[in-house]
């Protein structure tokens, strides 16, 4: 049995806090590049040659080849075989020749606030870059009432244990390149994805209603999104007007300001919030609800009256698309139907006839396109992709998976610097893995999960007190977010582990 050391942490507390004076300075100065997700802006100042993807982005697949060619592995990066860890020697990861990668924050290493690293890694993104470090924001999707684990000041309920984390990267660091985490809020129920933001933050989703009407430990209503900095403390206030519900992830479009947000549930909604002041969500604002222009093809009792709505999830011409509009959420703070514990924002949108997605999860912004993630929609119910076009007002299906050895549920979803999509499953197959879909119709597996520590895989190992000796290749990715040259990434296994990538993405399509 190997004993791992947890030695992610920096050297000493006074050089953690003096990298985060560095960083607080540079956010007062309104130095901190936002590099929050790849606009065409983005395209142009990286100097990276996809004018394909720039001009049109998934032109092929939504013209008509919505079932995309399934290869074993990308013919330009290669197979996948292990790679081992350069900061545990462990091989965690399967991946291409060449790629290599850095473990961190695995549960129970002590942050540099001395809180142990909390369990169920999920949603993440780099929020910030100043002077070549990166800032990460990492979501915690517990969703028991086993108290905070931080400070007072940054709880909202103290009776509740998920919340987020956030890290510090330096790429250009000789040896260990992490730099520095800490607790950024709890007290919240299970954070499970989220989104970026311009304004150099990442709002973070409960995927939840409960509150004092499902349990009496809580002190608050939950099923809220966060706003939580980069830098300093974050303000662990729900925002309330972005509605009530089983919360996935968010998206911001940068020219309008508008966040679009997805559901976990079904039937789940794909909604818009419309901020009174863009960026500044806890400012209020108008939450809608898509609906599609089309006839309704299912119906939802709700009250004992029977309402039509649009069910995407069944069979659809590949590359079909529709006209949007949207409809009024009049009551976002509604958590549940009258006699129920849940559903009150998505049945107000289902009695006007709005269209819904099965399970709604990730959801993310590229190039002008909102790429929506129904992970359990599709004939074979193994997830589907969604484009939506917030200037022509179009909602796009541009991939369904046909089987889960192609494609098993994606869940969080990242736009790649070449134009590609990355997805990570959450589905049933004994070995999870992270994919990529290219804008000219093909999807091919990237990385896998290889933290298999029966004494038949890598064996058992010990770290920060606690053995681990089962297989946990099934655990799932989450929180895939490119950065220049990096992809960072989370498995929600036990333990829970952070990963940043790098190798050749020049040679393919990531």
């Amino acid at each position: 049995m190997a004993t791992q050391n947890n030695g992610d942490h920096m050297t000493t507390r006074d050089d953690h806090i003096d990298l985060i004076r560095d960083l607080a300075a540079a956010d007062a100065r309104k130095e901190l590049d936002p590099n929050w997700t790849l606009s065409r802006r983005g395209f142009i100042k990286s100097g990276i040659a996809a004018a394909a993807a720039v001009a049109m982005p998934y032109s092929v697949l939504g013209s008509g080849q919505a079932r995309a060619e399934n290869i074993p592995f990308s013919p330009d990066y290669g197979p996948l075989s292990p790679v081992f860890d350069e900061a545990t020697g462990l091989p965690l990861l399967n991946l291409p020749e060449g790629f290599k990668y850095w473990s961190y924050g695995w549960t129970g290493d002590i942050m540099d606030d001395g809180i142990p690293t909390p369990s169920n890694h999920d949603g993440m993104a780099v929020v910030a870059v100043n002077n070549g470090r990166y800032v990460l924001v990492r979501n915690h999707e517990k969703g028991g009432v086993t108290g905070s684990f931080a400070a007072p000041e940054l709880t909202y309920d103290p009776a509740c244990d998920g919340g987020t984390t956030n890290l510090i990267f330096a790429p250009n660091s000789r040896g260990n390149k992490w730099a520095s985490s800490r607790a950024s809020i709890s007290g919240t129920i299970r954070n499970c994805a989220g989104g970026p933001t311009p304004w150099n933050s990442w709002i973070s989703c409960e995927e939840t209603t409960n509150g004092l009407h499902t349990n009496p430990a809580y002190t608050k209503q939950h099923g809220y999104c966060f706003d939580v900095p980069a830098v300093g403390e974050a303000k662990p206030i729900a925002l309330v007007d972005m509605g009530c519900f089983s919360h996935e992830a968010v998206a911001v479009d940068p020219a309008t300001g508008i966040i679009y947000e997805t559901e976990d549930s079904t039937p789940s909604g794909f909604y818009r919030f419309i901020p009174n002041v863009p960026g500044k969500p806890a400012m209020g604002g108008k939450l809608q609800m898509m609906k599609l222009v089309v006839a309704p093809n299912a119906t939802r009792t709700i009250n004992g009256v029977s309402y039509p709505y649009y069910d995407t999830g069944v069979a659809q011409p590949a590359g079909a698309t529709w006209d949007v509009e949207w409809v009024d959420i009049e009551e976002p703070n509604k958590p549940f139907i009258t006699g129920t514990t849940y559903g009150g924002v998505v049945s107000q949108g289902i009695m006007q006839g709005a269209a819904s997605l099965r399970r709604g999860e990730g959801v993310w912004y590229g190039n002008g396109i909102i790429y929506v993630c129904s992970t359990s929609g599709g004939v074979a119910g193994r997830g589907q992709i969604f484009a939506y076009d917030p200037v022509n007002e179009t909602f796009s299906l541009v991939y369904e998976s046909a089987d889960r050895n192609v494609l098993d549920n994606p869940d969080n979803i990242a736009w790649s610097p070449r134009g590609s999509l990355i997805l990570c499953e959450d589905g049933s197959n004994a070995v999870s893995r992270m994919h990529g879909l290219t804008i000219d119709g093909k999807i091919f597996p990237f990385c896998e999960n290889n933290m298999d520590f029966r004494a038949e895989g890598m064996g058992s190992i010990s770290r920060n007190g606690v053995t681990y000796d089962r297989n946990q290749r099934g655990a799932e990715f989450a929180g895939a977010t490119f950065q220049d040259g990096w992809l960072f990434v989370n498995i929600q296994a036990n333990p829970g582990i952070t990963f940043a990538i790098t190798g050749p993405w020049s040679n393919g399509a990531l």
